[in-house]
């Protein structure tokens, strides 16, 4: 599961054409510092986002 959630936080601010709050954030702490920080930040908030929507039972919306 570590593995999936750090390629998914890698290809958010590399690959995705769309904007949103997330990926404008990685991206500022990208520019202050390296690109590997960000990455593994924006696993854990995606762990957290990912828990939530399991506990509620919500649909991500972007």
């Amino acid at each position: 599961m570590c593995k999936l959630l750090y390629e998914a936080a890698n290809s958010i601010p590399t690959r995705t054409r769309q904007s949103f709050a997330r990926k404008t954030w990685a991206l500022k702490i990208a520019k202050r510092r390296c690109l590997k920080k960000p990455r593994a930040v924006l696993a854990r908030r995606l762990a957290g986002i990912m828990h939530a929507m399991l506990r509620d039972g919500t649909l991500f919306e972007a």
